[in-house]
């Protein structure tokens, strides 16, 4: 954090306090002949990066990408067809403190799990 000045402080903003971080993975569209490496990579770095559950949203990529995961540590895993299976799942075990994050193509359209999660509509994008 900088003061208006410029000037570093050493205030820092409060680390969260408990919670799980969730990954909801879709498709990474049009990526070619990299594709299979390119999914399988996204799930590494979900284990290597500690993610505690991962959700893959789609088809075989996706599976990839989920057993990348579980490969490299992350213990819960899950596959879902389709955004709106994804956000009831959500729904069902998404406790106070969780983060969620979110990765995918703008094919997969992973704004609608968020938008039936916060009830609110999702723009920008």
């Amino acid at each position: 954090m900088t003061e208006a000045d410029g000037t570093a402080t050493t205030e820092t903003a409060p680390e969260p306090q408990g919670g799980r971080t969730i990954a909801v993975l879709g498709e990474m569209l049009e990526l070619g002949d990299d594709s299979l490496e390119a999914h399988r990579n996204v799930g590494k770095m979900a284990g290597e990066l500690g993610i505690d559950i991962v959700i893959g949203v789609g088809g075989d990529m996706v599976k990839q990408m989920v057993l990348y995961a579980g490969a490299h540590g992350v213990e819960q895993l899950a596959m879902v067809a389709d955004n709106k299976t994804a956000a009831d799942f959500l729904e069902k075990i998404l406790q106070p403190g969780d983060k969620v994050l979110m990765k995918a193509s703008r094919g997969g359209m992973l704004w609608q799990i968020a938008q039936q999660l916060t009830g609110q509509p999702v723009t920008g994008f």
